[in-house]
């Protein structure tokens, strides 16, 4: 399974963006997907995920009401809709796959393959 970020830029706070993971190697639509952050000298932290048939999403506290995942199983494309960016919000942005279910959405330990990330950076 191959996965390929994009979207990620250099934006005003208070501004948005889209960012895409695109998923090739395999059937897209059978297991759960998550976005992660990661600023500099800091861990890798849970953003948002959702099921494998879209129907069920998951934010971390800090991006509820903000961020919205989605996916589109058509295009093999998952989807982070980042509204209202803050400062903090900068970080690059790691898609990850949880091809064999292991685990649970939020621990980034559990995802079985990752996109290569796309850099956000927000200026106040």
């Amino acid at each position: 399974v191959q996965l390929q970020a994009s979207g990620g830029g250099l934006v005003q706070a208070g501004g948005s963006l889209r960012l895409s993971c695109t998923t090739s190697g395999r059937t897209f639509g059978s297991y759960p997907m998550g976005w992660f952050r990661q600023a500099p000298g800091k861990e890798r932290d849970f953003v948002a995920a959702i099921s494998w048939d879209g129907r069920t999403t998951y934010y971390a506290d800090s991006v509820k009401g903000r961020f919205t995942i989605s996916s589109d199983n058509g295009k093999n494309t998952v989807y982070l809709q980042v509204n209202n960016l803050k400062p903090e919000d900068t970080a690059v942005y790691y898609c990850g796959a949880r091809i064999y279910y292991r685990g649970t959405y939020y621990i980034a330990e559990d995802y079985d393959f990752w996109g290569q990330g796309t850099l956000v950076t927000v200026s106040s």
